[in-house]
């Protein structure tokens, strides 16, 4: 009697064992599936937000393309891109008001003052570079280049020049229609530093038209054989079968925008870098900094398919590491 109930005790031990040991296992097979479960989620669960960017117009169609293709894959970000201009656009990101700033300048001392005013410190990265392109009408055919100086003459505060013979003995007495993007555009900027010696310094009478969007500047000089204009070599490359191309002599040498000129910087004094402003409060959200992160990776050929020359892609691996890369 006493053998079978140590048979008995050790049977029951046995099988309590098994029990404990059964749950156990089961309880670690829950505990690992659980845990893939959210290692999995983790690892799929998708960006959302909004990522407000304002600024340039000549930077809006790289920007833009890069946001079509970024929602493709992000469907759950919503990005707003705006084109109120450089100086329109620096406005309201020093406002804190856009995570980013497309412009086709450098931010100017007093725009960051206000940002730093504000409290908003930023990145500044550089995603292309562009040649301010002047055009005449396609049917003008005595217009074979401009200088510097002529450019100067013709745009500058108080200008005398109404005709095209008062720009160079032999031209037609024929009155001069000019076209100049507004003064929120960094183009305009640009362009009054570099020919008119001061920014936002420029003719302001009957003969110029300034029209804050670029494509009323192509639409002008189309219609009118007389016309002169000027903005980013992306809008010629898109509308030269209507206009025609002035090669600018800037004293050295008589050079027309194209990709090599405007790469190798020989198309001076209108070669210009074009940015992106990055508020680093913005940039710690994860749908920001992916944007950001995508941006760089693909912007050596958005640049190329809008027109603009991209950078090597060493220079956008180096900014890639500002982003902490």
């Amino acid at each position: 009697m006493k053998k079978w109930g140590k048979q008995i005790m050790l049977l029951t031990l046995i099988t309590v064992i098994a029990v404990v040991m059964s749950a156990c296992g089961s309880s670690a097979k829950k505990e690992e599936a659980g845990s893939g479960n959210n290692a999995g989620a983790e690892s799929t669960a998708q960006l959302s937000g909004t990522i407000d960017i304002d600024g340039s117009s000549t930077v809006y169609p790289m920007t833009e393309a890069v946001a079509e293709e970024f929602g493709k894959e992000h469907k759950d970000v919503r990005v707003s891109v705006g084109t109120a201009g450089t100086g329109g656009g620096f406005k309201r990101f020093a406002k804190g008001e856009t995570a980013i700033s497309n412009a086709s300048r450098p931010i100017k001392d007093k725009e960051a003052e206000e940002a730093k005013k504000n409290g908003i410190e930023f990145l500044e990265l550089t995603v292309a570079y562009d040649g301010l392109t002047v055009v005449v009408n396609k049917e003008n055919t005595f217009v074979d280049k401009l200088s510097t100086d002529e450019l100067k003459k013709i745009y500058e505060p108080n200008s005398k020049v109404k005709t095209w013979a008062d720009v160079r003995a032999g031209w037609p007495a024929e009155e001069i229609k000019l076209y100049s993007p507004g003064a929120d555009h960094g183009t305009f900027d640009y362009f009054t530093e570099e020919i008119n010696g001061e920014s936002k310094a420029m003719r302001n009478d009957g003969q110029i038209t300034f029209a804050a969007d670029t494509n009323a500047i192509v639409q002008g000089v189309t219609g009118d054989k007389n016309s002169l204009g000027y903005f980013g070599f992306s809008f010629y490359e898109e509308n030269k079968a209507n206009l025609k191309l002035v090669p600018i002599d800037n004293g050295k040498a008589t050079v027309e925008p194209n990709m090599e000129s405007i790469k190798d910087g020989s198309y001076a004094p209108l070669s210009r870098p074009l940015l992106i402003y990055v508020s680093k409060k913005h940039l710690e959200k994860p749908e920001v900094k992916a944007f950001v992160e995508y941006y760089l990776q693909t912007a050596g050929s958005v640049a190329a398919e809008a027109g603009y020359v991209a950078l090597p892609q060493e220079k956008y691996d180096e900014q890639l590491k500002q982003l902490g890369q």
